[in-house]
């Protein structure tokens, strides 16, 4: 469970506040567990907030090119429904990375007092298509969401990357928020898992997508992170451990923690 403490409040930068309750947070509350010293009673950091959370594709859509092919309209143009995602070279899908990452920040979410509405439920199904992911999470009105994805870039590229939606008319409203919840996840991902900000995509770990549905057609404030790149042999090594999965869902959590407090 992820607590951001009251005593970073004043630290000038909310970036380093989110890195420090990152590392500091999740140490002194499991201590306390530990120790049964932890205090009945303590309000919840996430207490009375909606999360929402898109695991990106699915790992039926391999066997549904029909259903995933055709074409939805992304507040922009036409898209298809979705895609397989991409994969490791030892074929690590895309879409098990995120179901599992997204499972960890669920539970991680829930601790923290929050209610967690996820875009699908298991990764044997096919879809939803992109345009109704975002129905389910702006249906929900949700405080904050996250779409949870990981790259196939350039073989010998690394990194992360943060993107942020454009403004479109449905999104108009939640573009600055959006982009404060980016900046916030940026920091507490660099310094939460370690793995660097892209080397290829957007600059400085930052991408401005007009391009996407997820982002296009949100109502809430919304981002989507790109973990990493599975293409890359350092990279995929990372995505495919539980242990680096779960630091990625902790530093997602702490930077949600940060932007609702």
């Amino acid at each position: 469970m992820t607590i951001v403490s009251e005593r970073y409040r004043h630290v000038i930068t909310a970036a380093v506040a989110v890195a420090v309750a990152a590392l500091i947070g999740a140490v002194t509350t499991t201590a306390a567990q530990a120790a049964g010293t932890e205090r009945p009673g303590r309000a919840l950091p996430l207490a009375g907030k909606v999360i929402g959370i898109d695991p990106g594709h699915n790992g039926g859509n391999f066997d549904d090119p029909a259903y995933i092919n055709r074409l939805i309209w992304n507040g922009r143009e036409r898209e298809t429904c979705d895609t397989t995602g991409t994969e490791t070279d030892a074929g690590y899908t895309e879409a098990r990375y995120n179901f599992r990452v997204a499972g960890f920040l669920r539970a991680d979410l829930i601790k923290d007092g929050a209610r967690v509405v996820m875009t699908r439920t298991s990764d044997t199904g096919v879809g939803p298509c992109v345009n109704r992911r975002s129905e389910i999470i702006n249906a929900a009105h949700a405080n904050v969401a996250i779409d949870i994805h990981a790259d196939g870039g350039p073989p010998q590229g690394r990194g992360f990357a943060i993107l942020e939606p454009v403004a479109d008319g449905p999104n108009d409203k939640v573009i600055k928020a959006s982009v404060r919840f980016g900046a916030l996840l940026r920091s507490a991902f660099r310094h939460g898992t370690g793995m660097p900000v892209s080397s290829y995509d957007g600059v400085d770990g930052i991408n401005f997508r007009n391009d996407l549905a997820g982002l296009n057609l949100t109502t809430v404030p919304k981002v989507l992170i790109e973990c990493g790149n599975m293409r890359d042999a350092t990279d995929a090594r990372l995505l495919t451990s539980t242990r680096f999965q779960q630091a990625a869902a902790r530093a997602m959590a702490a930077a949600i923690v940060a932007f609702l407090r």
